[in-house]
């Protein structure tokens, strides 16, 4: 038999213990309640309204309920459509662009045997902290009609009078799509850069032995070890260039007509440049959610585990 006093022990034991778990519960629950909070307040709240708005139409703050009027309404707007258009024309250039630009970059900076390593990417890096604003500024000016790049382009002779950038609808996107990738290239960069020092060098090594060239260790080795990698930088560009806003606006204003104008500057419009109508804005920033959900999926058949 267990004495009485041993017992109380093993009581008083377990009684602690639970009283521990309690309080450590209560501490973890108190840390992540306030952020719980604070998500749901400032992200989802305003998404349920977004939504609920997108029901209604009127001008400023007087909505009227239209039920899905104004979805069916974008499939009648020829901006809203031309938004798209031009929204897609980013991606599908850009984002593959982007990626393959900073996987490139990403491998010939891990290379060993380089030197300043560190000095080359920083400077690849730089340019996504800049402020947005400041560097569309920037890009207005070197592709403007007097422009550096002009200028540079006359100074070699290669062309003879100055070429529109800007005023041209299909260079005004070559205009863009320069500038978002100079940008965010060294963002992208990082996070493969961060991948490949996780890759062992014995795989190379062992490829090497084995008569594989550098090309081949690339496509066979390095590709599919950063095949997440791959899969999460598109996406997030993805995201990024769907809501593409502050380069349009700043270097072409959407211009010229609407052939550069994205579906976020449309949104813009419709609330604060246009008679206001916040019911179709919303209803408009929701075709951006849908098409992020489309292209990510896309891209998670093509690019995902094919054992899921």
């Amino acid at each position: 038999m267990i004495p009485a006093k041993a017992n109380q022990n093993i009581y008083l034991a377990k009684n602690s213990s639970r009283k521990l778990r309690t309080k450590k519960a209560i501490i973890g629950w108190s840390f992540i309640t306030v952020s719980t909070i604070l998500i749901c307040l400032f992200y989802f709240y305003p998404m349920i309204q977004a939504l609920i708005m997108s029901f209604h139409t009127g001008n400023g703050m007087n909505q009227t309920f239209v039920g899905i009027d104004n979805y069916v309404r974008l499939f009648k707007d020829p901006v809203f459509l031309t938004t798209v258009k031009n929204t897609v024309i980013y991606l599908i250039i850009q984002v593959p662009l982007m990626i393959i630009l900073a996987l490139f970059l990403s491998v010939l900076l891990s290379n060993k045997k380089l030197k300043l390593k560190g000095v080359y990417r920083t400077a690849i890096f730089l340019p996504c902290v800049t402020s947005l604003v400041a560097y569309s500024v920037i890009f207005k000016y070197l592709f403007g009609q007097d422009g550096i790049i002009n200028l540079f382009l006359l100074k070699l002779s290669i062309i003879s009078e100055p070429i529109p950038w800007l005023t041209d609808p299909f260079l005004a996107k070559i205009a863009i799509i320069i500038a978002i990738t100079w940008r965010w290239t060294g963002y992208n960069m990082i996070f493969f850069l961060s991948a490949l020092q996780n890759v062992d060098e014995s795989v190379y090594e062992a490829a090497r032995i084995d008569g594989a060239s550098s090309v081949q260790q690339f496509f066979k080795i390095t590709i599919p070890m950063l095949k997440p990698i791959i899969l999460f930088t598109s996406i997030t560009s993805t995201i990024g260039t769907l809501q593409l806003f502050d380069e349009v606006m700043n270097i072409t204003k959407g211009g010229p007509g609407n052939a550069t104008m994205t579906i976020s500057q449309y949104i813009y419009n419709l609330s604060f440049k246009y008679t206001p109508d916040f019911g179709y804005a919303a209803t408009v920033s929701y075709s951006i959610v849908i098409l992020i959900i489309f292209f990510s999926l896309i891209q998670f058949k093509v690019a995902g585990d094919k054992n899921e």
